[in-house]
């Protein structure tokens, strides 16, 4: 029984970003200004998830910001201005895929930035030479033997 519960459960959490959209009133009622709302909000990152987009969250900020861009769709906005506006209000952090730009660099730098400095801590890492053990004194030398005959 636990088995099958576990099992339910697993299947449904890909589900679970399907009804991220709590209300279907917050739904608009043209179908293709609906796809474009919900493509909008695919780019939009969560404010407060911030791994997630404003249509997989189901923060209340986030139904609040899916509400805004579905307003603006309904007053006949276009994409790129939607963006801009919520840009304008929340910052270049708001989109999933900011720009590349001056101001972004080292954000999209990081990964390879953080790469090559690992290379290297290991390239020098691997060069110091380590000092050669001390030779082994009499009596150590001896219990080797002992321990070798037995």
């Amino acid at each position: 029984m636990i088995r099958v519960l576990g099992f339910l459960v697993l299947l449904a959490l890909p589900l679970a970003s399907a009804f991220a959209i709590s209300d279907p009133a917050e739904m608009l009622p043209d179908p293709k200004e609906e796809a474009r709302a919900e493509a909008i909000g695919r780019q939009l990152r969560c404010l407060v998830c911030q791994n997630e987009s404003i249509e997989d969250s189901g923060a209340d900020l986030a139904r609040d910001l899916r509400q805004v861009v579905r307003q603006h769709v309904a007053a006949g906005e276009k994409d790129q201005e939607i963006i801009t506006w919520m840009v304008s209000r929340y910052g270049d952090f708001v989109r999933l895929r900011p720009p590349f730009e001056p101001l972004t660099w080292l954000l999209w730098a990081s990964p390879a930035l953080a790469l090559g400095g690992g290379v290297l801590f290991v390239a020098f890492a691997a060069r110091q030479k380590r000092p050669a053990p001390a030779p082994l004194s009499p009596a150590e030398q001896r219990k080797l033997k002992d321990l070798l005959k037995s």
